[in-house]
């Protein structure tokens, strides 16, 4: 037990730093992509009940190909796709440079537009299932698009499509673990690194168990709190009326 308990302390010869280190780099990716993956899913969502018929296609395609690649593939593309893609641009350009994407930032595009594409889902069963007469009383009191849209609208798709959107983040939090293979520093890698070199990876890998399971339960906690928020909320709204 002293020497599992010298592999992960924070000491010389520990590996604690080096994983606590990961754990942030985990919890800050996953942190990065929910804002651009929600971002993205609305928008998208919005433009799958379109009244435009090119926008409802490009949004159905977009959602079939990020919903139907695996998310280490799309990882690649994203990472190396890119990069190559730019290479060329550049050259094009006639300019002699070297074009390299930052890891992060790759597992942010990729992770994000995959989570953005199931997001996008539960967005448009939430839109539909708030009924028209919400949209015609926005309007019949002078309300335009927008205002129904951000007075009326959102406040009841967030309510709606909340518990969706938790089991999102959740799968979003055990795919930044695909980062590892890209270089970035995460909780995977810096456990994978430990464990071949101390050859204890039944410790190190049984420490990212832990680690995972424990970032699931802290994001459960805040989840139960926002969702018993939003049902507070609606209460009240319904006290009022």
């Amino acid at each position: 037990m002293e020497h599992y308990a010298a592999l992960l302390s924070f000491g010389e010869g520990g590996w604690g730093k080096s994983i606590a280190q990961g754990v942030l780099v985990t919890v800050s990716l996953a942190l990065a992509t929910l804002p651009f993956g929600l971002l993205i899913g609305f928008f998208i969502a919005l433009g799958k009940q379109s009244k435009e018929p090119s926008l409802r296609l490009a949004a159905s395609i977009y959602t079939t190909v990020f919903r139907g690649l695996p998310e280490l593939l799309t990882l690649f593309l994203v990472y190396f796709g890119a990069q190559i893609g730019l290479q060329k641009l550049v050259a094009m350009l006639g300019i002699n440079a070297t074009i390299e994407i930052n890891s992060f930032v790759a597992g942010m595009l990729a992770l994000g537009v995959v989570f953005s594409s199931y997001a996008s889902e539960v967005f448009l069963s939430a839109f539909r299932a708030i009924p028209v007469g919400q949209y015609e009383a926005g309007y019949a009191i002078g309300l335009s698009g927008g205002l129904t849209m951000r007075k009326i609208i959102l406040p009841q798709l967030v309510r709606i499509a909340l518990p969706g959107l938790a089991n999102l983040w959740m799968v979003l939090l055990k795919d930044t673990s695909l980062i590892s293979v890209i270089g970035l520093a995460d909780i995977l890698r810096q456990t994978g690194v430990a464990a071949r070199v101390t050859k204890e990876a039944f410790l190190f890998f049984g420490t990212a168990c832990l680690l995972y399971l424990i970032l699931a339960i802290i994001s459960s906690f805040f989840i139960t709190r926002i969702e018993d928020w939003a049902y507070q909320n609606r209460e009240t709204a319904k006290e009022r009326a």
